[in-house]
């Protein structure tokens, strides 16, 4: 099986084809056909070609540190911060994004002014803000892009369902291995020993709170009576 096959595989195992019900007139060209339920179903030959596509773009930028990657959507943010580290580009600190970042100069006191050559964003819909500001100073941008996202001020477009963690995380995996094997860190026909799992959005339930809370509570009820006794003999000793 050839790599490009395993790399279908894994794009409909993580169900990056499966679009929203909606369809953006920009993204018909992306669009195979439509199920049964109604959803639309992106061609994933059009995926794997802009994956790597927009991995040669990322590969050719001098500085790693210069491609910026954000992600407003929660359930990406994981995702972008592992691509950042892998590939050692920048990344936001959080999914919120700070207006002024691309162009309000005032802010480089702070930190928060940056000058990247490239921006990859997950959802154009809530990137925007970020996409309207790399169009004022002439940045270009990749984009994960669901059906029904519109293309505006995008140059390269990734058709993914980008509502699932799944299918995002399995983007930006993709993405981080073609751009570490096209830099010379990794052979092409040699495996990543990264997990996709790594790139999932995880979330902490109410009863993995109440049994980390639970064992910190154990730990310092057990820490007290020693340090009681450490201060009685002290008081002995004095």
């Amino acid at each position: 099986m050839s790599r490009k096959e395993q790399d279908i595989k894994r794009l409909i195992a993580s169900q990056c084809h499966i679009g929203t019900k909606q369809l953006h007139f920009d993204m018909k060209r992306y669009v195979s056909h439509r199920s049964d339920n109604g959803a639309y179903i992106l061609n994933l030959e059009e995926t794997w070609q802009h994956i790597k596509l927009a991995a040669r773009v990322i590969a050719a930028v001098d500085q790693p540190q210069d491609v910026m990657v954000v992600s407003s959507r929660p359930i990406g943010q994981r995702a972008v911060i592992k691509f950042a580290h892998y590939t050692h580009a920048s990344s936001t600190r959080s999914s919120r994004w700070t207006p002024g970042t691309l162009t309000n100069q005032s802010n480089s006191a702070s930190g928060k002014f940056q000058e990247p050559q490239l921006l990859i964003v997950t959802d154009p819909h809530l990137d925007k803000q970020a996409i309207v500001e790399a169009s004022y100073v002439n940045i270009p941008v990749i984009a994960l892009c669901n059906s029904d996202n519109p293309l505006q001020y995008v140059d390269i477009p990734i058709p993914v369902g980008n509502r699932e963690t799944k299918a995002i995380s399995m983007i930006y995996w993709l993405l981080a291995r073609e751009v570490k094997i096209l830099r010379g860190e990794l052979r092409q026909d040699e495996e990543w020993d990264v997990l996709v799992d790594l790139f999932y959005h995880k979330e902490i339930t109410n009863d993995q709170l109440g049994v980390a809370d639970n064992q910190v509570k154990q730990e310092g009820d057990g820490e007290e009576p020693e340090q009681q006794g450490d201060a009685e003999k002290a008081d002995k000793d004095w």
